[in-house]
């Protein structure tokens, strides 16, 4: 049996394979709440001090030190960079950059209202109106968080691709099988697996020329990583749907989209918020699929509407 593949050894020392994207760009200040509601759930109690800091008070934490910050979170300086490296900023004073931008934006009013979790005995009205309120705030993370360079890059690849392998379990299985419906509907040959050993016989199939497309909200499904590896050790270009950005699964990652959740409660689990950012960044990659191959796409979708016509007529 070989030993494992070194993910970024393996695109970079010659092997045929692309070498791993670069690093992604600070976030804009308007995505920094949305960076801190996704990452929040996989930070140390003493990093969350400090993101729920600068997340709740963005104007007064501006105006702090490194070591003011760190002491009004009863935390250590080190945590405090540690926080905005995680965040996406190369410092502190990147971030304190971020958060007066974002202080900015809130005192024009347009920052959004903040609703309760739903309980258990909440009227059907207000469980709509809390779901809806979550949905959009879900939807507005996402695509302020999500990085668009990367976006482009796995358009291309899924563009000019032989085969587009997706795979995704529970939830995330969902979403799989809703863009590989969306992409056979344009003319590309694209399969979805949530069964893991049917995915990985299928990855071990993959070549350079190929994509393979891993969705998982955690990063950490080894029924989701395992195949993806696979693909990624056979040359195929890599992609990972996920809210956790430096979760297990993006070491096998060439390109990485962030999505992000509303807050998990008793009654609404993260796997069912996490479906909503899935999807919209499932329908931006087929739209840009569709748009780059848009002479052959155009045809396809028209016969799919044609052949199925007649189910849907009296």
């Amino acid at each position: 049996m070989s030993s494992p593949t070194l993910p970024s050894a393996a695109r970079q020392a010659g092997t045929g394979a692309p070498a791993r994207a670069a690093a992604p760009a600070p976030p804009a200040p308007a995505a920094l709440a949305a960076k801190v509601r996704t990452l929040g759930p996989s930070m140390t109690r003493s990093m969350q001090r400090v993101a729920e800091a600068v997340a709740g008070d963005p104007a007064g934490c501006a105006a702090l030190t490194v070591t003011g910050l760190a002491e009004l979170t009863g935390t250590s300086e080190a945590t405090v960079v540690r926080t905005a490296r995680l965040l996406g900023y190369p410092g502190y004073r990147d971030l304190r950059l971020a958060l007066a931008g974002l202080a900015a934006h809130q005192e024009s009013g347009r920052a959004p209202s903040v609703t309760a979790d739903i309980a258990v005995d909440d009227p059907i009205a207000d469980v709509v109106t809390k779901l809806a309120h979550d949905e959009r705030q879900t939807l507005a993370d996402t695509a302020a968080g999500l990085d668009t360079v990367q976006l482009g890059a796995a358009v291309a690849a899924m563009a000019s691709a032989r085969r587009i392998d997706v795979y995704g379990v529970a939830a995330s299985g969902l979403v799989a099988q809703d863009l590989a419906q969306k992409l056979l509907r344009i003319g590309a040959v694209a399969h979805a697996h949530s069964d893991p050993h049917l995915a990985v016989t299928n990855a071990v199939q993959l070549r350079g020329g190929d994509v393979a497309l891993a969705i998982t909200h955690s990063g950490s499904t080894g029924d989701v990583i395992e195949p993806l590896r696979v693909a990624f050790e056979h040359g195929a270009t890599t992609v990972v749907i996920t809210g956790r950005p430096g979760s297990p699964v993006t070491q096998y990652a060439d390109h990485v989209l962030t999505t992000s959740t509303a807050r998990e409660s008793e009654l609404r689990p993260a796997a069912m918020s996490s479906r909503t950012g899935q999807l919209l960044v499932v329908d931006c990659l087929f739209v840009g699929v569709a748009q780059r191959t848009y002479d052959r796409a155009a045809p396809a979708l028209s016969a799919s509407y044609e052949a199925l016509a007649h189910r849907h007529r009296r």
